[in-house]
């Protein structure tokens, strides 16, 4: 077996990226402090083709170098928009029709192998703080809760773990 060569991979451009058609889903930030995530969830947010991401709060918004050192020029191809809040970002998202979804461990939540994305709906999935998770304010305002299963000793993912696996379900459920 060989591995491709980069151009061998058959990548859109950034122009052709911006006019394809995207995944149903707006990848909310709530109040992430790490730029390094924040560029990696930009990359994978690529990856999926992803409609949009919000930054929310405190979460750095481009351009700044230690977001790039992750996004690899993903900053270039999603679009992003940044909200002084996430209840700013979650109330223009319902306005717009999207289901509200937080990604987090809460009583009564729906584990990600069992949830069902409908073709017909938009989402918008809330990824919380690396240390508080989604915040509670967010957490009353939101449609439907999804958790990840996991197995082992640790209480969670990274963020980034997280966006990945939950767009890659999404990817997989609406598009494959």
């Amino acid at each position: 077996m060989k591995k491709l060569k980069l151009d061998e991979l058959n990548r859109v451009g950034v122009e052709e990226f911006r006019e394809q058609e995207k995944l149903p889903v707006i990848v909310v930030l709530d109040n992430v402090r790490s730029m390094h995530n924040i560029g990696s969830v930009f990359r994978t947010a690529d990856g999926f083709a992803v409609e949009q991401l919000y930054l929310c709060g405190i979460s750095a918004q481009p351009p700044h170098r230690e977001i790039e050192k992750t996004a690899l020029g993903a900053t270039q191809s999603v679009a992003w928009t940044h909200f002084e809040t996430t209840l700013d970002a979650v109330a223009s998202l319902r306005e717009d029709g999207y289901k509200i979804i937080a990604i987090e461990q809460a009583a009564g939540s729906t584990m990600l192998n069992t949830y069902r994305p409908e073709s017909t709906e938009k989402y918008a999935l809330i990824f919380g703080n690396e240390v508080n998770g989604v915040s509670d304010e967010v957490m009353a305002q939101i449609d439907e809760c999804i958790e990840i299963p996991q197995f082992g000793t640790k209480h969670s993912f990274n963020i980034v773990i997280s966006a990945g696996i939950v767009l890659w379900d999404f990817f997989a459920k609406l598009r494959l």
